[in-house]
């Protein structure tokens, strides 16, 4: 994995906004090199102060699962809007490093450059890893757009600042839209197409889908067995 020179998380929020501003320089957007192959993503569940940190990965033509990894791990933070990575990243990133062989490409349940320090989760992750990333997040955190059309694949900018920073995109007709950001190393048209190829039948792309599974079913297994 590439290395993002940061030797411990910070102690303060005023620490974690200064690295978050530090690290987005080095984000690169960028074509991907190569029709991905393999794609990967991430997502996390929380109960009783416990992460569970799912990666997974599929066969990006099929989308079928290849393999999973979950890292079980105390939550160390709160969730804090603009500073989700203190919370997700370091466990994610364990998660990532298991998987074998590494993703072309890594959808993340939250923004990329869709930040107010252009610097969100999927950034984070795709800095730490040097894996192309996406952010494709449920709700809005910054920007204006307009409503997309309601059918499937219209999408409408998403703007903060005057600056293009990610899209409003319809995954499915008549359905919420996603927000969907670079984080690393790819262009937004580029994560506009991995997001529509790999959202079937549900407004959650496929892997991302996948994923909140894995680590729903790790909870729910560790949990059970506190019970019994």
């Amino acid at each position: 994995m590439e290395s993002a020179g940061v030797d411990r998380l910070p102690v303060t929020l005023e620490e974690a906004g200064a690295l978050q501003e530090e690290l987005a320089d080095r984000v690169v957007l960028e074509p991907l090199a190569r029709a991905p192959r393999s794609i990967g993503a991430v997502d996390a569940a929380y109960a009783e102060g416990t992460t569970y940190a799912a990666a997974v990965l599929c066969r990006y033509d099929t989308l079928a699962p290849l393999t999973e990894r979950v890292v079980v791990r105390e939550t160390s933070f709160p969730y804090l809007p603009g500073y989700f990575w203190l919370r997700e990243a370091p466990p994610l990133l364990e998660a990532i490093a298991a998987l074998q062989p590494r993703p072309d490409v890594l959808l993340v349940d939250g923004q990329g450059i869709a930040h107010p320090r252009r610097f969100g989760i999927a950034c984070h992750l795709g800095v730490l890893t040097g894996i192309p990333s996406i952010g494709c997040a449920k709700s809005h955190l910054i920007g204006t757009y307009r409503e997309p059309g309601r059918e499937k694949g219209n999408w409408t900018p998403l703007e903060q600042d005057g600056s293009l920073v990610g899209a409003v995109l319809r995954t499915r007709t008549d359905v919420r839209p996603l927000f969907i950001s670079p984080g690393h190393r790819v262009t937004l048209e580029d994560a506009l197409a991995v997001v529509l190829h790999c959202c079937t039948d549900c407004r959650v792309p496929e892997p991302m889908r996948q994923a909140d599974r894995a680590a729903r079913q790790a909870m729910k297994s560790v949990l059970s067995l506190h019970l019994s």
